[in-house]
């Protein structure tokens, strides 16, 4: 081999190591970029875990509606059936509300799903409260059963004039495989 072969390798050895070098560091950047890119154009945004909810410190203002919708779908690979009792429900700022969703397990097999929201605009998340939520917890179904499964919120008072509509959405995953072996046997 001659000394251009083996420079010629070990100038494409260098770039590849680069390359996976590269790779590794993008990859490893996904997440905060992804939430930055969210943040930014206000896609996906997430809401918080659970809210204490006074009904004493808090008046409702009934000088204005607020149309809340509902959207659900299910991520690749989960075949349950999911939606909403309603598509959308209108509510006063400050008013404590509750809606459900449904879901029916249509495999012949146990299952455990997650439900993950996302609202928009995003810039109603800091105003939207869920005091009671199915996606606080994972959902594990028997063959063929379905659930109710109830949602409480609050949309507060903050929340800007100009925000009129504000539209909540739950992708449900399929986590069978994080399922305890226990709930397998169906214990």
């Amino acid at each position: 081999m001659t000394d251009q072969t083996q420079a010629n390798i070990r100038q494409t050895l260098k770039k590849l190591s680069l390359l996976v070098l590269g790779m590794s560091v993008f990859a490893w950047a996904l997440v905060p970029l992804y939430d930055l890119f969210c943040e930014i154009t206000g896609l996906n945004g997430k809401t918080g875990g659970p809210y204490t909810y006074d009904p004493a410190t808090l008046e409702p203002d009934k000088s204005r509606l607020v149309k809340i919708n509902f959207i659900t779908n299910t991520n690749g690979g989960m075949t349950w059936d999911f939606w909403p009792e309603h598509g959308g429900v209108r509510v006063h700022p400050g008013e404590l509300k509750e809606v459900s969703f449904y879901v029916k397990n249509t495999t012949n097999k146990v299952m455990m799903g997650q439900a993950i929201p996302s609202l928009v605009p995003v810039s109603a998340t800091q105003y939207f409260h869920k005091t009671e939520c199915f996606c606080f917890e994972q959902q594990i179904l028997q063959p063929g059963e379905e659930m109710e499964m109830p949602m409480r919120f609050i949309v507060g008072r903050e929340l800007p004039k100009n925000v009129q509509s504000i539209s909540l959405s739950y992708a449900l995953f399929d986590i069978t495989e994080s399922m305890p072996a226990g709930a397998l046997a169906g214990g």
